[in-house]
């Protein structure tokens, strides 16, 4: 243990003739503990805000979505689709076809997207986990699934035989329509069952089989506007999407989960960042207090200084003393602070004990990332603190 580190122990952990002195470090140490208390409590709990919001956002998002790079639809076949189920990491794959629909029932109007999707739809995303009650549209039927916001708006149930959902689309083509009436296309179908994530997903889309969909927009049975995969556990993202493009001739988009929803991940990166630098400028105000205490700890110590000085110790040296002092105060004060939260966090998960609904626990993420974030913050912080501190050590003091 070199000299300077031994002091400085003695120093921190010994309590001062001055009872004055013990309050101020007393005060700053604890400064130190709040500050990296409240900044892992924050950032764990916008990690489970982010955690929460993506759950939701991404019931419709599957690992992989191939979209066409020009126009609306990709040309797809058996051939094409038994190439695709070959690339080692792709487990299922989904014909769908989306388009912006106007819906009709008892005179009330919605405007959604149409979702038709296949067979296998089931195996790439969770549809039993999203089904708020009815049943999943039956396939080569003219059934849909609705979200729950628009059961509310319309004012319908489900298997109402006697009054059908209207599904109105534009159709297809190029050049000026004189008659209006021959500008849309329409179909009823039968509502089989109401799904339900959040508001904004509930009154966006309607589920209905690829087949009915493509009749719905006079589309043929090779086009479909994407493709969704799911990949098997730990596959390669980067060599599957390499293969697809390989297979579509570079002519398709390719997007990965966070890819579709990338407008949400840089906002809820942004707000988390932004929390961050709020907290560690509060954490900077802390570490003021570490100044003034290792500065109030250089005058008290003074006479003691001169002796040290007189008996061999560098200016450096007895610098290195009160530097190591503050960075041992904030080390421990962040390692402290951080247990604590990670107690508080831990007792979240358990209990519960704030809730933002009756049966809602506030959502928190206890996560190794945010640990060593606080710490080398904290500790980064605490080294330019303590040396500013230290630098009030000089030959003018010792005369």
């Amino acid at each position: 243990m070199s000299f300077s580190l031994y002091i400085a122990k003695r120093y921190l952990f010994t309590k001062s003739s001055n009872n004055a002195i013990n309050i101020i470090t007393g005060i700053a140490a604890t400064g130190v503990v709040v500050g990296a208390l409240a900044l892992f409590i924050v950032l764990s709990g916008f990690g489970g805000l982010k955690e929460f919001s993506l759950q939701f956002a991404s019931f419709f998002d599957s690992d992989l979505k191939v979209f066409p790079a020009e126009g609306k639809t990709i040309t797809f076949d058996d051939t094409l689709s038994s190439e695709i189920l070959k690339i080692e990491d792709i487990a299922a794959i989904s014909e769908v076809i989306e388009e912006r629909v106007y819906l009709q029932y008892k005179g009330k109007n919605h405007l959604a997207s149409i979702k038709g999707v296949d067979a296998n739809y089931g195996n790439v995303n969770p549809i039993d986990s999203i089904l708020y009650f009815g049943e999943w549209f039956e396939p080569n039927r003219e059934e849909v699934v609705i979200g729950l916001a628009m059961v509310s708006k319309l004012s319908l149930g489900t298997r109402d035989y006697g009054n059908l959902l209207k599904l109105t689309v534009p159709k297809p083509g190029k050049g000026q329509i004189l008659d209006p009436s021959k500008a849309f296309t329409s179909s009823p179908a039968v509502v089989s069952g109401v799904y339900a994530v959040n508001d904004d997903l509930n009154s966006k889309y309607v589920f209905s089989d690829v087949d009915f969909a493509r009749a719905l927009l006079s589309l043929d049975s090779t086009k479909v506007s994407a493709l969704e995969i799911r990949l098997n556990e730990n596959a390669d993202e980067t060599s599957t999407i390499a293969a697809l493009q390989s297979l579509f001739q570079n002519k398709v988009i390719i997007k990965t989960r966070i890819q579709q929803n990338d407008a949400l991940y840089k906002m809820l990166n942004a707000e988390n960042l932004a929390v961050y630098f709020i907290f560690t400028l509060i954490l900077i105000i802390a570490l003021f207090n570490v100044v003034g205490s290792i500065i109030m700890m250089i005058l008290d110590k003074q006479s003691n200084i001169k002796t040290l000085f007189n008996m061999g110790a560098t200016i450096k040296e007895i610098r290195a003393v009160f530097l190591y002092q503050g960075i041992l105060m904030t080390l421990i004060g962040g390692v402290v602070g951080v247990l604590l939260g990670v107690l508080v966090i831990a007792a979240q998960l358990q209990f519960g004990l704030i809730n933002i609904a009756q049966d809602l626990p506030y959502p928190v993420s206890l996560q190794l990332k945010n640990v060593i974030i606080v710490l080398v913050t904290i500790t980064v912080l605490g080294v330019i603190a303590s040396k500013i501190a230290s630098s009030r050590v000089s030959e003018k003091l010792l005369h």
